[in-house]
């Protein structure tokens, strides 16, 4: 019997870590999910810092509805850079973070939660390069390779991926069988 099929939100700028982006997001399909790739630009083709991947934007921050998901994911490299910057990705955080969906984010992703303001008392694991301004947003870092803090779930790069795409399916529950 299968379930009705759950709607993940993949957040994604140029230069994104290829395998961060590509393994939890071939795993969330494989396990039966519906994926969107929301940029900063509607039709954007979104290259990944090692060239090996490209994927196409779906949707622009401003026209995603977070009601619309059970789930965000928000892969590492340089991309979270770029999505911090765009207020819309930020709103579009915060509501999903009010409503209590899962948010996964791996490597460089805790900075698109520093911006929005989500890491105040939360525990969590990111690229240890930013680990000063993982504390400076009042996260406390701990360098492990996933860390579930609520419904936030962090890891700290590509070698923590099975772990990290491990908690985020198990968080978001099984859609098909």
């Amino acid at each position: 019997m299968k379930q009705s099929v759950k709607k993940v939100a993949f957040l994604l700028a140029d230069g994104y870590e290829d395998s961060e982006m590509k393994n939890p997001y071939d795993a969330l399909i494989e396990n039966g999910n519906d994926v969107d790739i929301i940029s900063t630009r509607k039709g954007a083709e979104l290259k990944g810092k090692k060239g090996t991947i490209t994927y196409t934007s779906h949707l622009t921050a401003s026209e995603a509805n977070p009601d619309d998901y059970e789930a965000v994911v928000i892969p590492g490299g340089k991309s979270p850079e770029a999505l911090r910057e765009d207020p819309a990705v930020i709103d579009f955080v915060v509501k999903a973070n009010q409503k209590g969906l899962p948010i996964s984010a791996i490597c460089h992703g805790p900075q698109v939660l520093a911006k929005a303001g989500l890491l105040q008392g939360k525990t969590l694991t990111s690229y240890p390069g930013i680990r000063d301004e993982v504390e400076a947003a009042g996260g406390k870092f701990v360098d492990r390779e996933v860390v579930v803090d609520g419904n936030l779930i962090t890891s700290r790069g590509p070698q923590d991926e099975p772990a990290f795409i491990r908690e985020t399916i198990d968080k978001l529950g099984v859609s098909a069988y």
